[in-house]
Order: C-alpha cells, then structure tokens, then sequence
C-alpha cells in the first residue's frame, strides 16, 4: 500500500494521504486542494455519498469508501443532511466521473472545490480498509497539490501530532446556533426549515425540542412525518431555555466527538430533563449522552461501524433491523444501571444499539433510523416517541 520511498512523488501523483504511522499512499487529488488533518475512516453504503459526506457526525473524519464508483450520479443541493459537509475529505478507488442522473445538478468535483472538500482517487480502497480493520481507524492527512509537491516530512509531523478523537468535543462545532423549527407545508407537500408554525399545526402537533448535537435533516423529517412539530436548539441550550419552549418531548440527537467530552455540559442538562419525566428519545451521540446521565459509561471502538447494511437485533422479539450506523464510541454494556435495560444489538459484533429506562419515558439506539437503509425497519421508533407525547395545547 505503501510506496517503497515515500518521499518520492510518483509520476501522475496529486493527491497523498499520509498515516500518523508514516505510511504513505499517492492517489489523484480532485476538489478543493489543500490538506486537512483527521481520523481515516471507511464506510459501506453503496450509495448517499452526498448523506455521508455531509453528515457532522464526520466532523473530524476522512472517509474511504468501500463502494468503488462514487461520484457517477453528480451532486444535488436535496441529497445532503447539513447545509455544509462536514466530513474532510473522500478517499475513493475509481476516478470521478461525468455525473450520468437526470437529478444532477453538478459534478461531484465542481461540489467539492466549492465546499472546500479533498477528493483522492486511486487509492486502493480494499487495502486501506483491511488496514483500518486491522489496525484500528488511524490518524491521518489527506492532501490535494495540482503540481504534485508535497512536504511528507511535514504532514507525516501534522498526523502524528494531531490529538485524535477521543476527550474532544465537536458538537459546538458544528451544533445550530440559533433557534429554528421544523414543519410541513401542507399545501406543497414539500419539507422546509423555518422558524415558527402556522395557527393549524400549533395545535393539533405535539412539539419536540431536538436537541442539536449534530443533527441530520432527516431526522427532522422523519418526527415532522410521525406527526410532531419540532424546534431545535443549540448543543450548548440550557435547561431554562429547553422548558421556555413547552416541549411535549425532548430528542438527543446524533452529533461527531467523544461523547464524555460533550457529556461536561450535555448530561447535566438531560438529567434535569429526564427528572421531568417528559418522553425522551435519543439517536446515535444522543444514545451515548442518555447512557452517560444515568450513570453508564463509553469507550472508543477500534474501527467503529459506518455502513448502512448493519444488522440490529431487537430484543423484545428477536426482529432483526437492517440499520445505517455512524460511530466511533460505544455504550459499555455492563455499565448500565439496573433502571437501564438494554433492547437491541449489533449482530456484527455484539455492541450495544438499544437502550430504555425502566422509570422514566425514555429510549434510544446507538444506529440511524432516520437513514431507512431496510428502508423502513426503524420508522417505529419514531411513531412511538411521537405517539407517547399526545396532542400539545
């Protein structure tokens, strides 16, 4: 994987991603040029390379991805989870080409130097993430120079260096830091993002404060089509300002980091909010944050799980779930209280995926639902939170 003198350019080389280990691999660079340094990640889906490249839960992260022709549908503004992508950069197998979708809007390319994003192609992505799968997921820098100059010496310096993710918060990073709503209109049957209701839904939807730790769109989506209204507040909302808003729920949402760092100022708040005894449902990083506030623990997983065919067994029943997941940190089982009992599983590797409190309304999965990679397997989960919660006055 490596070459021989990694100090040596090799002919046609524009792109390099270099290893805190000091492994080096050459590619092609497209989008943005430049270099960034992060955790070097894979990820199965086989398609929403534009959901995963702008999911903020990859805050932080490069991802290699497994699938080899990324890029061959271009790029719209509707395929993305944030206003902005959030992870670094994509490392990929084949060469970007001519984007071949009647929903194209531009090529993937032309998305990725106006989101300042670096592509490297070339790469042999199965030995990149047997690597990973080996040897844990590594800290890295992707790099993109048209003449093809680089300074290895430098970035191999700039990747052994860089902290990792583990004790680091990004959910103020890249949390909303204003208030907003999400409704429907029900004239257009089309979803938006603004700020307040119309009369007719003020009453007739129970209203969910989101908390936003890194949120998805879909998410919102997927409570607005549930039957909820939703307002959605800062990572950093304060009790006070969460029970201004009247919620009928609270929700926890997905977001990038460690979720012990994020738990300094989060947990206290969920505690409060869970002494409410309001609904609470939680996703992804909200899962972690509702498992820290009654007392469990997380660690950082070796390579993490990022795909979107994991198999969850649900334990009420033995149903197994086809989910999408998206993380690097797990709940530690045998920390969980005795009022926590846990409701799902990995079938990969036995890793917890589910969790509800025995004494209060609240629940939460470690895996997307809102992704519906089954593609509706998970959907309950949300028409149950939202059918906990009746009608708001």
């Amino acid at each position: 994987m490596a070459a021989a003198d990694p100090l040596a350019v090799p002919e046609g080389a524009t792109g390099v991603l270099v290893l805190a280990s000091g492994e080096v691999v050459w590619g092609r660079g497209f989008g943005a040029e430049g270099q960034a340094v992060g955790e070097v990640c894979f990820h199965t889906a086989m398609t929403g390379y534009q959901e995963i490249m702008t999911d903020p839960s990859f805050a932080g992260q490069m991802i290699c991805f497994t699938f080899p022709h990324i890029g061959n549908v271009g790029a719209n503004p509707d395929d993305v989870e944030a206003d902005n992508p959030h992870a670094l950069g994509m490392i990929v197998r084949e060469d970007v080409t001519e984007p071949s979708n009647f929903r194209s809007a531009e090529h993937l390319d032309h998305w990725m130097k106006k989101h300042a994003r670096i592509g490297l192609s070339g790469i042999d992505t199965r030995a990149l993430t047997r690597r990973i799968r080996v040897g844990g997921a590594p800290n890295g820098v992707i790099a993109h120079s048209a003449d093809g100059q680089f300074d290895i010496a430098l970035l191999q310096q700039m990747a052994r260096e860089w902290p990792g993710l583990e004790g680091m918060d990004l959910a103020k990073a890249v949390t909303r830091e204003t208030h907003g709503g999400w409704g429907d209109d029900r004239a257009g049957g089309v979803w938006r993002l603004g700020f307040g209701y119309g009369a007719a839904d003020e009453g007739q939807r129970p209203h969910v404060v989101a908390i936003d730790y890194g949120s998805k769109h879909n998410i919102f989506r997927n409570l607005v089509e549930a039957g909820a209204k939703v307002s959605v507040v800062p990572a950093t909302a304060t009790y006070d300002e969460i029970m201004a808003l009247n919620p009928d729920g609270i929700f926890l949402s997905n977001g990038p980091g460690d979720p012990a760092a994020t738990g300094e100022y989060a947990v206290p708040v969920i505690q409060q909010l869970l002494a409410t005894d309001k609904p609470l449902f939680g996703i992804c990083l909200g899962h972690q944050l509702l498992a820290l506030a009654v007392g469990a623990r997380t660690t950082k997983m070796f390579q993490g799980h990022r795909g979107a065919n994991h198999p969850v067994k649900r334990l009420e029943d033995g149903a197994v779930e086809i989910t999408s997941m998206n993380h690097g940190f797990a709940v530690t089982r045998d920390s969980l209280p005795s009022n926590a009992r846990e409701t799902h599983v990995s079938l990969f590797d036995g890793s917890n995926a589910g969790l509800e409190l025995t004494d209060r309304k609240a629940f939460s999965v470690q895996y997307h639902p809102e992704a519906s990679p089954g593609p509706q397997d998970s959907f309950y989960l949300f028409e149950r939170f939202v059918g906990s919660l009746g009608v708001a006055s």
